[in-house]
C-alpha cells in the first residue's frame, strides 16, 4: 500500500507553528548569524523568531504608495517582542511565503491580498523569489503608477509615485 502524499499550499504554510515565537541568545553560527552581525548583533543578543502571521500583519499594514524592507520588518518584530534582533532568514522565508500565498488567494479570486510588492530585500532589492520574480514585483507598481529607476546593475530601485 502506498502513501500519497499532498504538497501543503502557500497558504498552508503560513499557518503558526507552535514551536515559534522564540527567543534565543544570538550566535554567530545562526544561520542568520552575518546578516545580523552586520546590523551590529553581539554574540548573546536577544533575538527573537516569530509566527509567519506577525509578518504578514505588518505586510498587509504597508500604505499603498509606501514601501518597507526585510530589516524594517525584522526591527518592528524585534520591538514587538522586547529583543534587540529578530532572524532575518525565518522573516525572509515567511515574507516569500506570503508573496505566493497572495498569488493563491488571487487565482481564488479573492480581492484582498497581502501586497507583497510592497515589501523589499534588505538595501532596498527587487525579490527573485517572489512569484514571476522582480519583473512581476515591478509590474505590480506599473499598474499603480509608480516609477522606479535603476540605481545599479543589480536591480537596486527607488520607487516614486507619478503625479
Amino acid at each position: 500500500m502506498s502513501m500519497t502524499y499532498k504538497r501543503k499550499s502557500w497558504k498552508e504554510k503560513l499557518e503558526d507553528n507552535k514551536k515559534f515565537p522564540k527567543i534565543l541568545k544570538f550566535d554567530p553560527k545562526f544561520p542568520c548569524g552575518k546578516s545580523l552581525e552586520k546590523m551590529g548583533a553581539r554574540k548573546g543578543d536577544s533575538v527573537v523568531l516569530v509566527q509567519p502571521r506577525e509578518v504578514v500583519e505588518i505586510m498587509n499594514h504597508v500604505p499603498n504608495g509606501k514601501l518597507i524592507t526585510l530589516k524594517e520588518i525584522c526591527q518592528k518584530l524585534a520591538q514587538n517582542h522586547h529583543t534587540k534582533y529578530c532572524c532575518t532568514l525565518t522573516t525572509g522565508i515567511f515574507i516569500t511565503t506570503a508573496a505566493h500565498a497572495a498569488e493563491e488567494d488571487k487565482m481564488e479570486g479573492k480581492k484582498k491580498i497581502t501586497p507583497y510588492w510592497r515589501t523589499l530585500k534588505i538595501g532596498g532589492y527587487l525579490n527573485d523569489k517572489y512569484p514571476g520574480g522582480a519583473e512581476n514585483q515591478k509590474s505590480y507598481w506599473k499598474m499603480r503608477d509608480l516609477e522606479f529607476h535603476q540605481k545599479e546593475k543589480n536591480i537596486l530601485y527607488i520607487i516614486m509615485r507619478i503625479i
